[in-house]
């Protein structure tokens, strides 16, 4: 049942017709007054001027989840069995730190900053099969990388609510976790947030509000969800386009919300009803959210890499 929410916002406006098969990592730079976003299977990386309209794709050579920003045009980026840090300029490759070598099969999907500037990511099984050899990873200021959870199918988030609380996703299980880690990285509870039923999709990214309203992207959902911290549903955002990927506030004042869709196992039918699915949509509201950190390396030696 939905909650008496005070929650206002547009109609979803497409930005960009972009076809994805699979829309992924939204992520706002303010300083380049732009939406940066993934085509995980098309190995590409697309940003966005909302000011001026200018748009620009970068082609990658691996498949990949996210990118987090660090400074001017360099970013990390989560690709198939490796971290990245690259000038996405001049394609210059700063540092590789692979990732998962003895599993082949599974690549990173879903990554985001922490409050202090630490990067978090999640990996899966690339093939999606109903096995659990994804995992939750910290990677710190000095380059140190913690396997903080594990037997996840296909992770997303994370979330958050503040240095050692967030949301985390198995979207495969359908599952939302809310978890507490202590200043060790060692997760101290661990507990159900939210299931989704068969109708509603998966829950796929996510991203809070300045209120701490965690906004939900349903895949096969066709939907954002609007939860408060007793996981009470206050609103919803319906789009056209089936499988909603990702979703992250930038824009100005903060209160728009950038989100990407994927075509990603949909039949003819399917793109015939929603046939904005794989393009790029905001939505102005009446709230701000949470600006993303940038990726802070704390290693003088190693920050003079860049």
């Amino acid at each position: 049942m939905k909650k008496k929410s005070k929650l206002n916002f547009t109609k979803p406006k497409v930005l960009w017709n972009t076809r994805c098969t699979l829309g992924e990592g939204t992520l706002w730079v303010k300083e380049h007054n732009s939406i940066y976003f993934v085509d995980i299977k098309g190995k590409k990386i697309f940003s966005l001027n909302i000011k001026n309209k200018n748009k620009k794709i970068y082609k990658i050579n691996k498949e990949i989840g996210f990118l987090a920003h660090l400074k001017g045009n360099i970013f990390i980026l989560g690709l198939q069995g490796e971290l990245r840090i690259q000038n996405l300029k001049s394609k210059k490759i700063i540092k590789s730190i692979f990732i998962e070598q003895d599993l082949k099969l599974n690549r990173i999907n879903d990554g985001k900053t922490d409050p202090e500037g630490n990067l978090w990511f999640g990996t899966m099984d690339n093939l999606e099969r109903k096995i659990e050899t994804g995992s939750l990873y910290k990677l710190d200021k000095n380059f140190i990388l913690t396997k903080v959870d594990k037997k996840y199918r296909i992770t997303n988030g994370p979330a958050f609510i503040d240095k050692l609380n967030f949301y985390h996703t198995d979207s495969s299980k359908k599952k939302i976790y809310k978890i507490k880690i202590n200043k060790k990285n060692k997760i101290i509870k661990k507990k159900l947030f939210k299931k989704f039923t068969s109708k509603e999709g998966s829950p796929d990214g996510m991203t809070l509000d300045k209120d701490k309203n965690l906004w939900v992207a349903h895949f096969h959902g066709a939907c954002i969800s609007v939860f408060n911290k007793k996981a009470e549903l206050l609103d919803r955002i319906n789009f056209p386009a089936k499988n909603i990927t990702n979703c992250a506030f930038g824009g100005k004042n903060n209160n728009e919300l950038f989100v990407t869709s994927a075509t990603k196992g949909m039949s003819k039918a399917d793109i015939q009803k929603f046939s904005y699915s794989g393009d790029l949509f905001s939505v102005k509201t009446n709230t701000k959210g949470v600006l993303q950190k940038k990726f802070v390396i704390k290693n003088e030696k190693k920050r003079s890499l860049l």
